[in-house]
This record gives C-alpha cells, structure tokens and sequence, in this order.
C-alpha cells in the first residue's frame, strides 16, 4: 500500500503522523511511504531521518495526498485540505466528526474512508489510540491552568502548590477518565486540594484507591457540581462519551457562581465542550473571559508538547496501522473488531451511530459490518 504523511497545518500543531521508526514498519512490511517535506520538524525529526528510515519525501502536501492510498495524520483535515480528499482514499487520524458538521459533510461528500483514532475500541471498553493524548491533555491541563492562575494573566493569583501557612488551590476535575486521571494525579502531586466528579462508582473506587490522601474522588450529583463549582480555583473538563458531543455539564449560570478569576480547562473542547460558554481556541490565542471566568479551550493541546505527543501516539497507532496497510481496510476490520469501531464513514456513508445523531442523520446510518459485508 501506498502510505502518505502530509505536514500538519492547523495552528501551531507541531504533531506528525508518523516517526522514522514508524516509517521504517511499514517500508519493512513492503509498503510505500511518502512524507511531506518539513513534516516533522515541529517535532524536531528532520526530513534525512525519514529518508534514511526508508520513505520517499515530497516536495508539497499535494504531492503526498495524490500518490498515498492512506493517510497517516494527527488532526483533522481543515478546509484548504478539503479538495485534496479522494474517493475511496483511507485516512487514519483523530476527527471528532460530532463537533464540525462542515467537516462531516465534507467528508462524506468526498466518499473517503475514515479511521478515527478516537473511536478504536477494544472489547473491554479501552480506547487505545485516544489514550496517548488524553494523558498528555490531562497532564499539561494543570500546567496551563497554574500558568494562567498567575495575576500577570488575568487569574486570581492563587499558586496552585500553596506555600507554608497559605492553603494551596483548589482543583475541580469533572470526569475520572483517563484525561481526569491525569489531570488529578499532577494536581494532586502540586500539593493541590482535588476534587474529581464521575457517576461511575466503580472508577470512583478505584481512584480512592490510587490517589494521595489531597484527592476527593466524589459521585456526580448538580449538588455536588455546583459546590465543587463556588470553591475551585482551577475547573478541568475532562467528560468523554465516545464519537458523541461532550455533555454540557456547565451552564452560563453556573459562571455566576465560581471566584473571579478562576481558570477553567475544556479538554472536551474537540468534541464540543462540557460548557455552554466554551467555544475552540488556538495555541496562539488559547484563553478569553466570560463572567470573570478564564476560559482555556485549546482544540489541540497535545500539540504544545509535540515531541512527547508524536512518540507517544506513534507507539499506539503503528500495530493497526499496519494491520489496515497489511491486510486493506475491509479485512483489517473483519479480522479486528477494534478497527470496525473506528471506521466512522465510508464512501458517503456515516457509520458511527453518534456522529449520525449528532446532525440528525439518523437515516443515512449504516454499520460499519454492514458497509463493509463482513
């Protein structure tokens, strides 16, 4: 098969989709790969490391999508890509298809094949390319939510770490998945007081079990939210449902309640939000204010820690990507039903039951074991 790594160009996204070892796997497997020229420069891998590993780089982002019967990515294809989509074409990158309906459409207009990385499930649940990056949003979310505590910043310049004779920041966590685990575990470790909200009582007993004695792990109720909401300093949203819009757990009122000059962190942010105030930011304008409520909604967090991001991705998305290359998309699936899950359109067709309910397309849904005849 054909593989092609364009250079991704949302802002300061500085994420590859694929690393020189990964290159490697798949030349070593039979494949061809080609890489956009200065694709991985953001993540400080150079074009010589790519040809070494064995890929063919082009000169532009056309050359790269014309040639390559699959697309390697990181983010979502923006509009200038739009035309660049070919029938049949397989792309593997992260979509979020229930958050941008010009994308959805776009992209079934297009009639690619879509393998989303959020949406690969394995048969206990876990989700295994959406992992990676949920731990490095969840970690870095505290890092910026400490940095723009700071007053220079417009926050309430509470240092989240406290100090001998001051009592620390208080931290709320809406969400005990991976992202909200993460996030816990560094605020925890800052010496913040911790509260994480979840309405699964299994996971809540099992962070009672992992976490220091300065995190909560607390049922979700509108009582305990809205209490949460008046003390904390720093707000993370962290709620997943996958392939669907995040739940709008935070209301305009609710601003209301929370300190002036608290910051509040959506990293649901790429599937819609867990707020009605938040709306996507960039790494070059990350924060506005609603209500004496800094709001930190970055699309694409991971992207500030690129290097880190990439290997990290890498290591998780190469084994079924080169399972899709290997085999070709419909027995990839047939074979591995953690791929199936993925598959979120195919030709024109929508085959993720949220994504379909997300714009009322319920009608044009088809499963994806339909689709495919497996």
């Amino acid at each position: 098969m054909k593989v092609g790594c364009p250079k991704e160009i949302k802002d300061n996204e500085f994420r590859v989709g694929l690393t020189p070892a990964s290159v490697k796997a798949y030349v070593s497997a039979g494949h061809q790969v080609f890489v956009e020229r200065g694709a991985g420069e953001g993540s400080g891998i150079g074009d010589e490391e790519y040809a070494a590993a064995g890929a063919l780089v082009l000169c532009s982002a056309e050359e790269v999508w014309g040639k390559a019967e699959m697309i390697v990515k990181v983010k979502e294809p923006l509009p200038q890509e739009y035309p660049l989509l070919r029938e049949g074409q397989l792309l593997y990158t992260y979509f979020h298809f229930a958050a941008d309906e010009r994308l959805t459409r776009a992209c079934l207009e297009r009639k690619i094949r879509a393998l989303a990385y959020e949406t690969v499930k394995e048969s206990d649940g876990s989700l295994p390319l959406l992992k990676p990056m949920s731990e490095v949003a969840g970690r870095m979310s505290v890092l910026m939510a400490s940095y723009f505590m700071s007053r220079s910043q417009g926050g309430r310049g509470t240092l989240p770490t406290g100090v001998p004779g001051v009592a620390p920041a208080n931290v709320l966590v809406l969400g005990g998945g991976t992202v909200g685990t993460n996030a816990a575990k560094i605020a925890s470790g800052l010496g913040a007081r911790v509260l994480v909200l979840d309405v699964n009582s299994t996971r809540l007993e099992y962070l009672s079990h992992i976490m220091p004695p300065n995190c909560f792990p607390l049922y979700s109720d509108s009582h305990t939210l809205e209490e949460g909401l008046r003390e904390a300093d720093i707000v993370i949203g962290a709620v997943l449902i996958p392939g669907a819009k995040a739940p709008r757990l935070i209301c305009r009122e609710h601003l209301a309640m929370m300190r002036p000059g608290a910051v509040f962190v959506d990293v649901a942010i790429d599937q819609g939000g867990v707020a009605e105030t938040s709306r996507p930011t960039t790494h070059s304008n990350p924060v506005y204010v609603v209500d004496n409520v800094i709001h930190y909604c970055v699309a694409n967090m991971p992207g500030a820690y690129a290097r880190t991001s990439t290997f990290s991705l890498n290591n998780h998305t190469i084994g079924y990507g080169l399972q899709l290359a290997n085999k070709g998309l419909r027995n990839a699936c047939a074979d591995n039903r953690a791929l199936l899950a993925g598959l979120n359109l195919f030709e024109g067709r929508i085959t993720c039951l949220p994504v379909a309910q997300a714009f009322g397309m319920e009608r044009d849904h088809v499963t994806p074991a339909e689709v495919l005849g497996i």
